[in-house]
């Protein structure tokens, strides 16, 4: 990065944005739906359909739990959006959300052999967002809530995961996978700087879905919550926040961050929360200059930024080191240590879908978070390498055992396997969706794109 110029490094940056508009029109999407089964010949759909489909049909309507072994419902995700806070777009609506997730079903696919389908919603009243997901629960093995604007989007999920009937794990990504991933971070980049996260002075610049999410996922973890300091567009949460006081109410969970978080119960803006801290995650405005340099000078020796947003970080990473910063992190693919939830979802899914679990629980979330940070371990931790990407395939089976086992111990596991029976289970689904991709492409199923 330090040999390019800051001209071309932006170029660099433009680029996928410039391919998109080019290959999204020459594939019109990017999934579909092709079949699982084998069709011998035709004989083979009275097996498939009529009349032999009765019989799996009456043997589901005795035992409503027979429909994980006679359908593809514990596999199948619904990918489900009101297109309220895409990306860095905002409320852009349900149908120019699509792109994003169609995208999300495809990382699914290819990362976790998982069966997701795009729903996005025609409303944005929360409560018909929920009797939607309440309505298509029979056809899924789970629910991926994505990109709700908040704090509707707590709403949705924490009245969702509180319904009793809803037996099927419910999962915002904008919160509980960003949050992840941010911890996995964390972690790593803590061990190469020699730090310790219960030690660690942590600054959340933003406080929406992912932030307060990660939050908790932090102290799940071991941070110390009087170590946190969030900082919002009016600047640095504490107490004396009458605005947020007197929005508690709506909006209880920064209210909490005022009054149980900021032990020094600092107050100003970004420049005075950043001052002394150990690492700064932000999950804020897209950038550049969301984040200025001369804010960042103030930070703790060797500091650790993760700038998230998507689809310009917070603070250009080279702008973060010219500052000081030790280890930074993004959300982008194109620079080093991509902090994105890509590396999360796929396993957490495979794992919570393979052991049908109920639910998707906090700590397995913390699971998955210290099993990525492993899987990255492993491979030898360095200021630029500090979790797995997303071509380092076997975290998703080591995530997805993680998060199998911890769903067991917690009794919300509607199946038990040992951790090798995981494993294999794992990776060869996955396996799978990766070598039908590559086939498909060789044989020009999958066009390749003109030059």
């Amino acid at each position: 990065m330090k040999k390019q110029s800051k001209e071309n490094l932006i170029k660099e940056a433009s680029k996928p944005a410039e391919d998109a508009m080019k290959l999204h029109p020459f594939y019109k999407g990017k999934i579909k739906i092709s079949s699982k089964v084998c069709i011998r010949d035709f004989n083979d759909f009275a097996i498939w359909y009529t009349p032999g489909v009765a019989e799996p049909c009456k043997a589901i309507n005795k035992n409503k739990e027979a429909v994980f072994e006679h359908t593809n419902k514990g596999n199948a995700v619904a990918i489900v959006s009101d297109g309220t806070r895409v990306l860095g777009l905002g409320d852009i609506g349900p149908e120019a959300a699509m792109p994003v997730m169609e995208g999300k079903a495809l990382l699914f696919k290819y990362l976790g052999g998982v069966d997701a389908y795009p729903i996005c919603l025609d409303t944005k009243d929360p409560e018909k967002i929920i009797e939607a997901c309440k309505l298509i629960k029979p056809t899924f093995g789970g629910i991926n809530l994505e990109d709700i604007e908040k704090p509707k989007c707590f709403f949705v999920l924490d009245k969702l995961r509180a319904d009793k009937d809803m037996d099927i794990p419910v999962w915002h990504d904008d919160q509980q996978g960003t949050a992840t991933v941010e911890v996995a971070g964390s972690i790593n980049a803590l061990k190469v700087v020699g730090k310790k996260l219960n030690e660690a002075s942590i600054v959340l610049v933003g406080t929406g879905a992912a932030n307060i999410a990660t939050s908790r996922i932090l102290v799940a973890a071991g941070a110390e919550k009087k170590n946190i300091i969030a900082v919002d567009s009016k600047g640095i949460l504490n107490a004396n926040r009458k605005d947020l006081e007197m929005d508690k109410s709506q909006n209880p969970f920064k209210w909490d961050l005022c009054i149980n978080a900021n032990r020094e119960q600092r107050s100003g803006g970004i420049k005075e929360a950043l001052s002394g801290a150990d690492i700064c995650i932000a999950a804020s405005k897209p950038g550049p200059g969301t984040i200025k340099k001369e804010e960042v000078l103030g930070m703790a020796t060797d500091a650790i930024m993760f700038a998230s947003a998507n689809p310009t970080p917070e603070i250009w990473p080279w702008e973060a080191k010219e500052a000081g910063v030790r280890i930074v992190g993004t959300g982008r693919s194109d620079f080093p240590n991509q902090i994105n939830n890509s590396i999360v979802f796929p396993g957490i899914f495979r794992g919570a879908l393979d052991v049908r679990a109920k639910t998707i629980t906090d700590e397995m979330c913390v699971a998955a978070a210290f099993e990525i940070a492993k899987t990255a371990e492993d491979k030898g931790l360095s200021d630029e390498y500090i979790v797995p990407t997303m071509s380092e395939w076997e975290v998703f089976p080591r995530e997805a055992v993680a998060v199998g086992i911890k769903a067991i111990k917690q009794g919300i596991a509607r199946v038990k396997y040992s951790k090798d029976e995981l494993y294999e289970m794992a990776e060869k689904t996955i396996r799978k969706a990766r070598d039908e991709t590559e086939m498909m492409m060789k044989r020009g199923i999958i066009e390749m794109p003109p030059k």
